[in-house]
Order: C-alpha cells, then sequence, then structure tokens
C-alpha cells in the first residue's frame, strides 16, 4: 500500500491489489502495473481502476449530473479549452467551481487544452491518430481543415472554433484557467502531436513538453499558496513521445523528476502498441503516484491499459457513438438504427442493469433516434456510459479477486466474436 500527494488528507493514492509478474508481462522483468487502489481527493475517492465519463463543457450531452451519479460514474472530466470559450472560469470560479456550477458533488477532472494543439492544429481527432498512415511531415493537417492553431516555445496562438478570434495558451495561463475552474484533478499543459510527425519534431515536442510541465508545476505552486482558501487541486504531469521507446522513458523520467501528484499518459499511439507504451512508462514512474490514460475507450485498449497501469480512463466515445445509435454490450457493438430493431420490444441488452434497459426497448430507442427525438441521445448515451463504468467495476473486482487473466480473456472473446469495432 503506497500512497502520494503534496497536500496529504486533501489528496492522496492508495493501491491496495497489483497483478502479480508473468512471462508476458510487457513491464521489466515481466512486470504487470495493472491494480486497484483508492483516490482521495476533496470531493470523494474514486476507486481505480475507473471509467471517467466527459462532460467537455460542464454537461453530459443529454444527460443530467444525477443520471450519471445513478448508473456509478464516480467522476466526471470536463475541458478546459471550452470551458474558457464559454461561459469562461471567472463564471465558474463565482459559481464555487466545476463541481457546483454543473450540480456534481463527486471528484472532478479538467484537461489543459494540450489536446486543442493537435485537433485545432492539424485537425485530426485522436482516434484517427491512432494508425500510422500517410507519409511523415510536421506540415500535416487533416483533409479539408484549415490550421488554427501555431506552436511556439513560449505557448500556442490559435482561433477559437465558435467565431474565429484569436487566443493565446500557455502554461501559466492553462493553469490559472484551471484554477478558477476548480476541479479536484488537472493535467499540465502539453503538446499532443500526431503519429505522423517526424522523429525530429517528436524529439523538440518532448522537450518543450517538459519546458511547460516545469513551468505548470511553478504557477501552479503559487496559485495554490495564492488561493490558500480553496480545496487542494492535484496536478498531472504528461507524458508524451509517439510510439518511440527512448521518447517515452525519457518523457517519463522527465515527469517523474517533478512535483507532480500523478501522471498523464497522453498523445498519439499506435493501437497495437498501447499496451506496451503504458509499460515503458511505468517503468520509469514512482508508482506511488496514480497514472491516467487520456482519450482511450475501446474495450481491448480499456484492457491493455489495465494491465499495464491505467488507474483511470476518459473517452467520448460511449456518448458520442449512443448519441449516433452505436451502442455497446458484452456481445459487442451494433447500430441500434438498422431496421431489424424497429420491432424488437426487448432490452438493449439482457442483463444490464442500466435504467435504459430496466424501462425501454430496442424499438423505442431506435424510434427516437431516427425521429431526432433528444430521449434517444439520453437513453442511448446512459447505456453506454454504465456499459464502460461497469466494465471498469468488474475488472478491478477480477484484480482484487485474483481473476483478471480469466475474465480478460472471456469478455475480449465474447466481445469480439462477432468482429466488434469496439
Amino acid at each position: 500500500m503506497s500512497t502520494t500527494g503534496s497536500n496529504p488528507g486533501t489528496f492522496s493514492f492508495e493501491s491496495t491489489h497489483s497483478l502479480a509478474p508473468s512471462a508476458q508481462g510487457l513491464g521489466r522483468d515481466g512486470r504487470r502495473y495493472g491494480r486497484t487502489g483508492l483516490i482521495h481527493t476533496p470531493h470523494g475517492d474514486i476507486q481505480t481502476p475507473a471509467f471517467i465519463p466527459v462532460a467537455t463543457q460542464a454537461a453530459m450531452k443529454a444527460v443530467l449530473p444525477e443520471q450519471m451519479k445513478d448508473l456509478g460514474a464516480q467522476a466526471l472530466l470536463s475541458n478546459a479549452f471550452h470551458l474558457f470559450e464559454r461561459p469562461g472560469e471567472d463564471v465558474i470560479d463565482q459559481a464555487g467551481g466545476l463541481g457546483k456550477f454543473m450540480g456534481w458533488a463527486g471528484p472532478t477532472f479538467t484537461d489543459s487544452g494540450g489536446f486543442q494543439v493537435l485537433s485545432l492544429g492539424a485537425g485530426f481527432k485522436k482516434t484517427l491518430a491512432m494508425d500510422v498512415t500517410g507519409m511523415k511531415s510536421d506540415e500535416v493537417i487533416a483533409e479539408g481543415k484549415e490550421r488554427l492553431a501555431f506552436v511556439d516555445e513560449d505557448g500556442v496562438t490559435f482561433k477559437s472554433p465558435l467565431n474565429g478570434s484569436e487566443h493565446r495558451f500557455s502554461a501559466e495561463i492553462s493553469m490559472g484557467i484551471q484554477h478558477k475552474i476548480g476541479a479536484d484533478i488537472m493535467f499540465a499543459f502539453d503538446e499532443l502531436t500526431t503519429l505522423m510527425n517526424t522523429r525530429g519534431y517528436q524529439e523538440q515536442s518532448v522537450e518543450r513538453t517538459f519546458r511547460w510541465a516545469k513551468r505548470c508545476v511553478a504557477e501552479h505552486q503559487r496559485l495554490t499558496a495564492e488561493r490558500a482558501g480553496k480545496p487542494y487541486q492535484a496536478l498531472y504531469g504528461v507524458v508524451q513521445g509517439a510510439n518511440y521507446e527512448d521518447l517515452r522513458r525519457k518523457a517519463a523520467s522527465e515527469i517523474a523528476s517533478l512535483e507532480f501528484d500523478g501522471v498523464g499518459i497522453g498523445g498519439a499511439i499506435e493501437k497495437r502498441l498501447l499496451g506496451q507504451t503504458c509499460a515503458w512508462i511505468c517503468d520509469e514512474m514512482p508508482e506511488e503516484r496514480p497514472r491516467h490514460i487520456l482519450g482511450i475507450a475501446a474495450v481491448d485498449d480499456i484492457f491493455a491499459g489495465v494491465e499495464n497501469g491505467g488507474d483511470t480512463f476518459d473517452c467520448v466515445s460511449p456518448a458520442r457513438c449512443g448519441r449516433n445509435g452505436a451502442v455497446f454490450t458484452r456481445d459487442g457493438r451494433w447500430n441500434i438504427k438498422r431496421t431489424q430493431f424497429r420491432r424488437d420490444f426487448s432490452p438493449i441488452e439482457a442483463d444490464c442493469d442500466c435504467y435504459t434497459c430496466q424501462h425501454y426497448t430496442r424499438a423505442y430507442v431506435c424510434h427516437l433516434l431516427h425521429a431526432h427525438e433528444l430521449n434517444g441521445y439520453t437513453l442511448a448515451t446512459i447505456h453506454n456510459e454504465r456499459f464502460f463504468v461497469r466494465l471498469l467495476d468488474e475488472i478491478r473486482a477480477s484484480i482484487s479477486g485474483g481473476y483478471f487473466d480469466d475474465y480478460k480473456r472471456e469478455t475480449l472473446a465474447r466481445f469480439y466474436a462477432h468482429g466488434s469495432k469496439g
């Protein structure tokens, strides 16, 4: 059992059970860094490993905070960049912080805005960057996109996707915004590259992210002292380095050398290397710091991430897929808007305990989504978020109970038996 946190009693982490090393372990000497634990925050504990649903703009689209609590969500993650754009961090600060502003009593996370360096700069979503395609180029940009973000040593200048106005983000600005938003856990400002950037640029980016990380820590400490009457906010450093083992290890060692409360495993990662990349990073990180894997929600990726050290995970995919009719079940992911479900009066999933499956049918959800009724978004999202929250709950139980390997094998075999994309 271990604890961490520069403010004991307000933020700390304790590990409770760990996976045993194995011949297939990807860490040093066959280590498998998967574990269970507790993250203690000023607004409650998070049992890990855990899935953290994404309430991007201080809201789950079409789902109330009370419903998220009822489906078992332990914490929510919001986006500092979007909240900076609207309603503004000063409004949230005046409201008493993110949780009070959106009516959520539990722990909260904010990401730093670093993801917008990629999405506004190169125009790619993280899921697209999971595949290595196209030529190596530092000028790469997604088809049909305009470059809206420009990186320099001090930070990023970008055009607002809302109205085209120009703004500036830096380590200090990101820390100032996140402190006013008031989440329990926040992330250092980093640069997220694409897998198509050259090796030379990846090296420069890792060093730049480290320099920004040092500035984030200094500003975080200054603001923490200045806002002494506020609940303590934990700061996680972010490890970048794309697919390169030496860069990932170097970045992890550099982030580990700073006074962070935890670590975020970020960046574009080729799918086949996700588990290995996590293991490289965990080899170099203090075990007493909690680890968050940013933007992951495919079922096989969740297992790879947990087995190799992920404590918490976030992704917009469950909600976004639900709004488009894609639902996750133990037997795979499929589209509930298909014609075959128009007269199917069974629940989305027979053994699911979510509100949707307990009260509504496939036919009804199919109808709502075809009719573009907002209730359809609500019901599909509740089911999908419950699927991932429950998946991580069951993984946590399997680690504690000593049957993780069997649970992993059986779950993946069933989920992908029919070629699911999930």
